[in-house]
């Protein structure tokens, strides 16, 4: 392979933490976030849990001079949290939401408000067309009792669906954010399987950060122990992800993180670690075809089944809750019929007394109506998260089925290969899409 040109490219990726007069030292830290990246000059700047657009607006007159181009990705009742900043001009942006993201009444951890969602733009890299994603997905609360398990696969799903079927024109594909996944979850690999993405931190020539690329470690100030239980040292789930194409190769030549302490000032930028990936992009002077293994192949199948059975669980655990939302509803339904029928009593009996008091009668009243609101709604939204698990999961079924097929493709090309030599077999990633 003959190489025409390389262009360089310097990624960095941040979940800020920027809950604002909830998150410790929010404006303080927003202005040290703000100096670090007008020093740095990164190429691109992907930023995650912006929550509120005035720190946004603070931090792109901040960059002005150095990243004349930014776009805020607005979702859900506080927003998607997403921004990012470029050097190069921006095409073209577009946001979508992930079908499922948690519990509204599980106020106390807040996913559900904020519209989690991936945002892409697409960028002119010198004579490459370049597609950039920013996302956040679910976290995990429980490591043992992971009831968000389902809906972050579904989301995993989602994402390297929207990937793949909005990358085909591209030349060079980058992601990065907060995953809230582990290396080796089932989202992780499921994502980076089926997209051919590749990993910085396993791919980089040269790290300089913190142990095992770990981006929420127990030497962070705002990090308490016990959310990384039973990781004592910290976890790895902030990600930048680089894939080529047939025009041009993406290498990382360098990757580094911070390391929780920030020199010269009492605390660091975030809960999280940021990230720099440093990317040479190595243009092709001919185009060449991308292959995958039988191995791969069929470790890709295996993948996507366990997904689904994930899936599965999930809609079992839907249905369940349905039935009990139902259940409740319909006992509500009953007792107000019952106290409508005592209310009834007097007109029914001449000169009959009622036999509630009538203050206790009107609190019964008011608890049977919030019982019927309260199934309702939560009837809904269980038909809701219902439909979104069925559809991930019967695009899953239907992504099994034309791997299977390849898969046999593959098997019997083979049987009839007397040279050895591996047949083509297209990417994941340039699958047409399942009606």
């Amino acid at each position: 392979m003959s190489n025409m040109d390389s262009v360089r490219v310097r990624v960095f990726s941040l979940n800020c933490w920027g809950i604002r007069y909830l998150s410790k030292y929010c404006p303080q830290r927003y202005a040290m976030i703000g100096e670090m990246l007008y020093k740095e000059q990164h190429d691109i700047v992907l930023l995650q849990e912006v929550w509120s657009e005035k720190d946004y607006l603070f931090l792109k007159k901040k960059l002005a001079s150095c990243h004349p181009h930014s776009h805020y990705f607005r979702s859900g009742v506080i927003g998607s949290g997403l921004a990012i900043f470029s050097k190069h001009r921006i095409r073209d942006t577009f946001l979508y939401r992930y079908s499922l993201n948690g519990y509204p009444y599980m106020a106390h951890h807040g996913d559900w408000f904020g519209g989690k969602a991936v945002g892409m733009a697409i960028l002119n890299l010198g004579s490459l067309t370049a597609n950039v994603y920013v996302t956040h997905l679910h976290a995990e609360y429980s490591r043992e009792k992971d009831s968000y398990l389902p809906h972050r696969v579904v989301q995993a799903w989602e994402l390297q669906q929207f990937i793949r079927h909005t990358s085909a024109g591209a030349d060079v594909v980058i992601v990065g954010g907060d995953l809230n996944m582990h290396p080796q979850d089932l989202g992780n690999r499921l994502l980076r399987a089926y997209t051919g993405l590749q990993d910085s931190y396993l791919e980089t020539a040269k790290f300089d950060g913190c142990e095992n690329g770990m981006t929420l470690i127990a030497d962070n100030p705002f990090i308490s122990k016990k959310e990384l239980v039973p990781f004592e040292k910290g976890i790895r789930i902030d990600y930048i992800l680089f894939k080529g194409s047939s025009k041009a190769d993406v290498h990382c030549d360098s990757m580094s993180t911070t390391k929780g302490s920030v020199p010269n000032h009492p605390f660091p930028y975030s809960d999280h670690e940021a990230l720099t990936a440093e990317l040479r992009l190595e243009l092709h002077s001919f185009s060449c075809l991308s292959f995958m293994d039988l191995g791969k192949l069929a470790e890709l199948v295996d993948i996507v089944t366990e997904a689904r059975t994930e899936v599965k669980v999930g809609l079992h655990c839907a249905e369940r809750m349905r039935y009990t939302a139902a259940r409740t509803g319909v006992m509500g339904l009953a007792l107000l019929f019952l106290e409508l029928v005592i209310a009834a009593v007097p007109y029914l009996a001449l000169g009959a007394e009622q036999p509630f008091p009538r203050t206790s009668f009107y609190l019964l009243a008011v608890l049977c109506f919030a019982i019927l609101l309260t199934t309702s709604m939560l009837y809904i939204f269980y038909t809701m998260e219902l439909k979104s698990l069925q559809g991930a999961e019967d695009q899953m079924r239907l992504g099994i089925g034309s791997l299977q097929e390849k898969l046999k493709g593959f098997c019997l090309a083979q049987l009839h290969n007397p040279s050895g030599r591996p047949p083509e077999v297209q990417e994941p990633g340039a699958f047409e899409p399942e009606e």
